[in-house]
């Protein structure tokens, strides 16, 4: 059996990428050594205790509220993930596209047009879409629920896990049933809650219910917890063409009366079954022609174009950079983290049908500087 010290160090190089400038990153890389077989021994000793989140509001792309944990807890999260993440992976469908490997946005978007021109013939049958979405997803989940399945996963694959099951489920466990309101930090002002619906506060959802955005684990947790209602709607209603980012649903179907008579099939199995419930007022469903909007973006026919949301998110932190950089005190780092945001947010263009658009963004924002330090990293 694996010593599971090492794959805590592991779980440690994992939880800094990216996060190496942050003060509990620093702190923690002091002596991380002595810091890991801490850990290790409150682990074996099952005396590990998660420590206060810090509380904030992120407000893009959208407003949402954020929990964010301590860097030791962080390395558990990630711990938990590398030992069950690969076993979520055999039993997810393939059109499950959140926070997956070789899967993200850009592949969602893609699939879905090719779910759409498979089905319409490229346009030239008759096609409708039908888009979903969960009411408060995160905040509704059932924590007995999701920890049930959890157990169901390790048991499936109880021969081939080299891991302590034990252990694991116990780490699961404190993880799933933390509550990151007692005791967490609040950042930011009390106005900065105003006008986000009580449905995405974990403040407002109940005795073990919800889990906090912002954790590793929580996005693996939100896949498992609807995996079995994807293989309902892909094997038992024989919806070819589904896909899922977290939790909105599209399915696309030649035959209008069949998607028009699902809500009320879908939305009695994620009651019955999840505890949870479709939005009453976010179901569309529309010809193909008229096109769907899914993770921000316009799919119509022959084309793509970004949300004028998303669109004004980016030129706003384009001009952000701009009104500091003019200033002088920028330093490389902020730099080289904007340089890189830069080139996704052109790489987001590309995606879509904006040449127009990209040429408007690289002569207004490749900016000196940035061209600088794109020397400089070349």
């Amino acid at each position: 059996m694996p010593d599971i010290l090492t794959d805590l160090f592991q779980a440690y190089f994992d939880a800094r990428k990216h996060k190496r400038s942050t003060v509990n990153a620093l702190k923690f890389e002091l002596n991380y050594e002595k810091e890991l077989f801490r850990l290790y021994e409150e682990i074996v000793n099952r005396k590990y205790e998660i420590a206060p989140s810090i509380c904030f509001i992120s407000f893009e792309p959208i407003k949402r509220e954020i929990f964010a944990g301590d860097f030791r807890d962080r390395i558990i999260h990630h711990l938990l993930f590398n030992y069950l993440n690969p076993f979520c992976e055999r039993i997810f469908i393939g059109d499950s596209y959140s926070c997956r490997k070789g899967k993200g946005t850009s592949y969602g978007i893609k699939r879905v047009i090719h779910f759409v021109r498979s089905c319409s013939e490229n346009y030239h049958r008759e096609c409708h879409i039908l888009k979903l979405d969960i009411s408060g997803y995160f905040m509704s989940i059932d924590k007995e629920i999701l920890f049930g399945k959890i157990a169901e996963l390790l048991k499936k694959f109880e021969k081939e896990i080299t891991f302590d099951q034990d252990l694991i489920l116990w780490l699961a466990e404190k993880v799933i049933f933390n509550d990151p309101t007692k005791n967490c930090v609040i950042k930011g002002k009390r106005s900065d809650w105003v006008g986000l619906p009580k449905s995405k506060s974990l403040f407002f959802s109940g005795k073990d219910k919800g889990l906090p955005i912002g954790n590793l684990t929580s996005q693996l947790f939100a896949n498992l917890y609807l995996n079995d209602f994807d293989h309902f709607v892909k094997c038992r209603l024989e919806c070819q063409y589904y896909g899922r980012y977290v939790d909105d649903l599209v399915i696309i179907h030649r035959d209008k009366k069949f998607l028009a008579a699902l809500p009320p099939v879908l939305g009695n199995y994620l009651q019955d079954k999840l505890l949870v419930r479709l939005h009453p007022k976010k179901v569309y469903l529309q010809h193909c022609r008229k096109g769907v909007t899914f993770l921000g973006r316009i799919i119509l026919p022959y084309r793509t174009y970004l949300k004028n949301k998303t669109k004004g998110n980016i030129y706003r932190k384009m001009e952000e950079w701009l009104a500091v950089s003019k200033t002088g005190k920028v330093s490389e780092a902020e730099k080289n983290k904007t340089l890189s945001r830069y080139f996704s947010y052109v790489g987001m263009l590309e995606s879509c049908n904006t040449y127009n658009l990209r040429r408007k963004f690289r002569k207004n924002y490749f900016t000196e500087n940035l061209k600088k330090c794109h020397q400089l990293i070349n």
